[in-house]
């Protein structure tokens, strides 16, 4: 079965590069070099060109040509949003305009007290939410349920270089000790995100249908947030041109006990988005484990 690995590409030295060009010439200068990163990954990253490519040609049907554009353009893309995490990171929030769609959703969540649970994915930007989140209630506190795999050297520095965020990171242990800490944050009336699309080797996982291919999910974030008696809302955080975002929101309709029904609900509203944004799915491994049959 597919699974994520935990490697991400790209390398300290980069991300510096990156920071000194955002610094000193601006974000769009910064985009401009990204093109040459974009076409050097486009040509030599064969094993993520096939998944990346996979997804546009056999999942949302686009021709061969168009396909093989995407691969580049998805890439430019995620770099973008990497850039633009560097930049409202290190204190330069005003470059950039946001509007929320749902935002009634998140101030009644936290009016009611009881804290809730997040669930997005490795779409759009959804790292830079809490900066968002600020605009609605500056006193709410944060968490991310994560795992080891997801911490690394880069994640250090940008961490380093990063005006300080209040984001609490609960960390997936085997122990599962981890539930404890999920369960003192909501009693904290804290908000506790999960990412519900990549699963590691060793943990459990559902399937469930997929832009029309059924494929593997980590059962965790739907477990744990079926059995909790708190909200439930699916949210992102989606790049949109000239520097601005746009954060969705939507309330689950979640049954109590019910991982496989909460699942559906989120695959059918990640696809949604997907379609709307469809350069902004960024993983790049062979998520529907179909390219080595």
């Amino acid at each position: 079965m597919a699974q994520w690995d935990g490697k991400s590409k790209g390398t300290v030295l980069g991300y510096k590069i990156f920071v000194f060009f955002i610094k000193k010439t601006g974000i769009k200068f910064a985009y401009f070099v990204l093109y040459f990163v974009a076409f050097y990954y486009f040509l030599f990253l064969k094993k993520s060109n096939k998944s990346i490519f996979y997804y546009f040609r056999e999942r949302l049907g686009y021709s061969y040509l168009k396909s093989k554009r995407m691969v580049f353009m998805s890439y430019f893309t995620f770099g973008q949003t990497i850039l633009d995490k560097m930049a409202v990171s290190s204190g330069m929030r005003n470059r950039f305009t946001y509007e929320f769609d749902g935002i009634e959703i998140l101030k009644k969540l936290l009016a009611e007290k009881k804290g809730g649970v997040l669930i997005s994915g490795h779409i759009g930007n959804f790292e830079i939410a809490n900066h968002f989140f600020n605009e609605i209630d500056n006193t709410f506190q944060f968490s991310v349920v994560t795992s080891d795999l997801e911490h690394s050297v880069i994640k250090n520095y940008l961490e380093k270089i990063s005006k300080k965020s209040g984001v609490k990171i609960i960390l997936i242990k085997d122990d599962l000790s981890h539930i404890f800490e999920i369960n003192a944050a909501l009693a904290r009336n804290e908000l506790v995100c999960f990412t519900g699309d990549r699963y590691f080797q060793g943990a459990k996982s559902l399937r469930e249908e997929f832009l029309g291919e059924e494929a593997n999910f980590p059962a965790g974030p739907f477990l744990i947030a079926s059995r909790l008696k708190v909200p439930v809302v699916f949210v992102y955080v989606m790049k949109e041109p000239h520097l601005h975002y746009h954060l969705y929101t939507r309330e689950a309709k979640v049954h109590h006990r019910d991982e496989k029904g909460l699942l559906k609900a989120y695959t059918d509203d990640v696809e949604a988005i997907l379609r709307k944004y469809p350069l902004q799915w960024f993983n790049y491994f062979d998520f529907w484990d179909r390219l080595g049959k």
